[in-house]
């Protein structure tokens, strides 16, 4: 036994003071209230500890003026029970932190809650006792506690952040921290005053102080994002829609992306003319609404550096506005994060209040503190004498609240801040392996400061209050996160990151804020509704990655990870599942076509290139459509013959448009988009010998489209891609054209259907086993299957140009993909692989759907720009922070 768990046991024995219970509670904010509400419910018994002297949690700690929250509170509410929204009105579109107090405190007594917690007590070491199978809480007043289940609700803003400054102790002026306010009035009227930092606190603060202070000094490090929150009654429109069907707001609200019931933006920047985003922007502005102005101008303000440029421009022209002298304006601009990849804020009058003649702006950047004196701070340049220093320097989030309490102590001796120390690893951010009956509500790795807190804290109640009632019912009285678990959330959640912008600023959502923080996105950015099905589909499928146990109980423990597609292919997928669409070969070929074609509309348009331009072509039995992609820039460019996909049986020369606008701006090469003809009604080798004869046609012919003369390279995805490798060998087996590269995406390369891809991807990810036998029954009789021309992995290999092969996953096709690339390299060719993980068939088509594909598709820009001869291209930061550890696999030629 760990001899901190025989000092913890002697103590306990021997003072006779141990607390005995069910779950002990840390916290009595919105997240411990309500627990202790469900616990009761449930029978169990509870006890919360709060440090505070009355509940409240962040709401009791932060009274500085001017403090608000900044969800509407008809949002920010507890939806649990009818009867408590019934009886509680806001009087404010955003509550001021009294009134949100007030209304916590009406929750407290409006079910006896305050009976069940300790006040003035704080919690000073957990440990897990693994003999007893318990919790020991050691506490700086009163009893410890012993408890089977210990739930933290300490709060993902609750832990301030101290000062790095010099000198502070040395200042004999007043000092406060907006984050442990005085519950005194403090007294700032006709006072020198100096407020350090410029977050959501420092924003609300700012503008109240300036208008009691003699002279306000604000000392800024970096200029954040803010627009008015024109603040008053609740909007009648907001309103009418919650009162029109109560019920129905609140589930909205639980199935969206961010707690609020707002619907997806599809339309994408680039579709809109300036005029109309400038519309849109205009109304949200006006709207006054955080959540509405992040999600609801176009969809890919939140995922593309793009789309974030036009939103962040069109605020900085209203900080220029406002601001009157235009190097403050210029100071209080941000120039160095994507707006909303740190917490933007909603102010009253903020800018304006630089106007003020007793208002100066330090810009830290230019002019740093050198430290804190006796009467005042003094920075590289000057001296400011003050009475009053204001720290609104934040906290340190999400888990600085939850590691205060140190050491908190798993199996084995091991505490959690050892575990963390490279940053905090969850499963959920419910659970952490190695700590059983640890629970940890709105902790790092879920939606938690990303969302509207209440849904995510009522979620996340529901579910562990459920879940323990599930065990007790069950024998169980412990349940622990797996290793194999933990570590699969870990990559979702590094995928999930990849969706978003958060990783491209420094910020206390990545730990940045805080000196010698891992850092890392802390929050779930996958969004609360799909967030929700996780937890609801771990629960459905045997409470996947957690192990149970209990005494005269089998171990149960069904070892997973929950999600191993990438987060946007999993959205997609559950899109497709949800039409609930007969298997695609039922609807035949010319009803598939049709769909197909319906569905390529209503995707997003793909993005501008220099020149598109449509054409036809000769072959031996007709003219071929083609559309060709030129760049911007200016030519001759390279030329790349592309083969959309489609089974030899659906689509055409403008079937794959996103991708191709998509590789043209990428590479910086023309795309020429073959239109080649298709089965049934002309099979075999028909798509073969057209996609050759156009090759050939486009590479003699390449002046005069604006390519370069010379080789060509080739293209294709899926049958696509299987033509393209065909006429790689026909083009060697004829005399040309000259083929520089291939590039083959998710390529059919053999006839064989028995490799483990075919039965492991047979169902549930669109291209399904029964799909591809109905392509090949239409393109190619048996007889036929074995030849090179329709099977290219059967053909002979040597000589062929260097090639890029890209394989997905969850893909039928991905084993004879690999195989191809492997029979490449065997027979002396030059070739890359990349193996995508979490992908599907369609993921890299599937542009401005499929964010995660991004990184991939810019492998294959580079790789074709390397097949070209031509040097890399100019990257942009949002696409090389995107190329993260996706395995790209080298395969050496052998040696000929």
């Amino acid at each position: 036994m760990p001899g901190t768990l025989v000092a913890a046991r002697a103590s306990e024995d021997a003072n006779g003071t141990t607390q005995q219970v069910d779950v002990a509670v840390v916290g009595a904010g919105f997240a411990g209230l309500y627990l202790l509400h469900r616990l009761r419910q449930a029978d169990f018994t509870t006890v919360a500890l709060e440090e505070a002297d009355d509940v409240g949690g962040t709401w009791y700690w932060n009274r500085y003026p001017g403090a608000r929250c900044d969800i509407q509170t008809i949002d920010y509410s507890y939806t649990f029970d009818p009867e408590l929204e019934r009886a509680w009105t806001w009087s404010e579109k955003y509550a001021t932190q009294p009134e949100i107090l007030r209304y916590l405190g009406f929750v407290a007594d409006r079910y006896d809650l305050r009976r069940d917690i300790r006040f003035k007590t704080k919690v000073t070491a957990a440990t897990w006792d693994e003999v007893r199978q318990r919790w020991l809480l050691k506490t700086d007043e009163g009893a410890s506690v012993s408890s089977r289940y210990y739930i933290m609700a300490t709060g993902c803003l609750s832990a301030p952040k101290p000062p790095e400054i010099d000198g502070v102790k040395d200042f004999r002026g007043e000092v406060y921290f907006t984050g442990r306010w005085p519950h005194d009035e403090v007294k700032l009227a006709g006072k020198r005053i100096a407020v350090i930092g410029t977050g959501s606190s420092g924003i609300q603060l700012i503008p109240m102080i300036a208008e009691q202070a003699a002279q306000l000094t604000v000392f800024q490090r970096t200029p954040n994002f803010a627009m008015p929150a024109h603040n008053g009654p609740a909007p009648t429109d907001r309103l009418a829609l919650l009162e029109s069907n109560r019920a129905g707001y609140r589930e909205q609200a639980r199935w969206s992306l961010t707690g609020v019931p707002y619907p997806q933006q599809t339309a994408v920047s680039w579709q809109l003319s300036e005029a109309e985003r400038r519309e849109r922007f205009e109304k949200a502005w006006a709207n006054g609404d955080l959540v509405y102005i992040l999600t609801q101008l176009w969809a890919d303000q939140g995922v593309d550096t793009d789309g974030n440029a036009v939103v962040a421009e069109l605020i900085r022209e209203k900080i220029r506005e406002i601001v009157k002298d235009p190097e403050t304006a210029e100071a209080l601009t941000p120039h160095d994060h994507p707006f909303g990849a740190k917490r933007p804020c909603l102010d009253t009058n903020y800018y304006a209040t630089y106007n003020r003649p007793n208002v100066t702006l330090v810009n830290l950047r230019q002019e740093p503190i050198e430290r804190i004196t006796a009467g005042g701070i003094k920075t590289d340049k000057r001296m400011f004498d003050v009475d009053v220093i204001v720290f609104a320097t934040g906290f340190d989030a999400m888990t600085g609240a939850i590691t205060a309490i140190h050491p908190i102590t798993g199996r084995g001796g091991r505490s959690l801040s050892e575990v963390w120390a490279h940053g905090p690893q969850t499963y959920l951010g419910l659970t952490v392996s190695g700590f059983p009956n640890l629970f940890m509500i709105t902790g790092p790795g879920s939606p938690s400061v990303l969302s509207n807190m209440a849904v995510s804290i009522e979620q996340h109640v529901d579910w562990v209050v459920d879940r323990l009632i599930a065990m007790r019912e069950a024998g169980f009285t412990t349940l622990e996160a797996t290793d194999t678990a933990q570590a699969g959330w870990a990559r979702h959640m590094a995928d999930c990151s990849m969706l978003t912008l958060h990783r491209l600023a420094n910020t206390w959502y990545t730990g940045a804020n805080v000196p010698g923080k891992a850092q890392g996105v802390m929050p779930y950015t996958g969004g609360v509704g799909p967030y929700r099905s996780i937890c609801n589909e771990i629960v459905s499928r045997g409470m996947l990655g957690f192990r149970l146990t209990g005494p005269g109980v089998a171990e149960q423990c069904n070892d997973g990870e929950i999600v191993r597609l990438q987060p946007d292919v999993r959205l997609v997928l559950n899109m497709l599942a949800d039409m609930k669409l007969p298997p695609l070969e039922s609807f035949g070929s010319q009803g598939l076509r049709d769909f197909v074609a319906q569905f390529n509309a209503a995707r997003p348009a793909g993005r501008p290139v220099g020149e598109v331009v449509d054409g036809t072509l000769p072959s031996a039995d007709g003219a071929l459509r083609y559309r060709l992609y030129r760049p911007a820039t200016p030519g001759p460019h390279p030329i790349v013959v592309y083969f959309h996909g489609g089974g030899w049986v659906l689509g055409d020369e403008q079937s794959d448009d996103p991708f191709c606008r998509d590789m043209c701006r990428r590479s910086g090469m023309i795309f020429v988009s073959v239109g080649y003809r298709h089965a049934p009604e002309h099979r075999f080798p028909t798509a073969a010998e057209d996609g050759y004869a156009a090759t050939r046609w486009i590479a003699e012919h390449a002046a005069d489209l604006g390519g370069t003369p010379g080789p060509v390279l080739v293209a294709g995805w899926s049958a696509g891609a299987n033509i393209a490798a065909v006429t790689c060998q026909l083009a060697r087996d004829r005399g040309g054209p000259a083929i520089s590269g291939q590039l083959l995406v998710c390529p059919v390369t053999d006839c064989t259907f028995d490799r483990p891809s075919y039965n492991e991807n047979a169902a549930g990810y669109f291209l399904t086993r029964s799909l591809m036998y109905w392509f090949w029954d239409l393109y190619c009789s048996p007889a036929d299957r074995t030849d090179p021309r329709v099977s290219p992995l059967r053909g002979e290999l040597g000589g062929l140009p260097p090639a890029y092969v890209v394989t997905c996953e969850f893909d039928p096709l991905r084993d004879e993909g690999i195989a191809y690339a492997e029979a490449l390299a065997a027979a002396g060719v030059p070739v890359e692989q990349f193996k995508a993980r979490g992908h599907f068939h369609s993921s890299f088509t599937m542009v401005d759907v499929v964010i995660t594909g991004v990184s991939g598709r810019v492998q294959m820009a580079e790789a074709l720009r390397r097949f070209a001869g031509l040097p890399p291209g100019a990257r942009r930061e949002d696409e090389s922070m995107r190329d993260r550890a996706v395995p790209l696999h080298k395969i050496a030629a052998a040696a000929s």
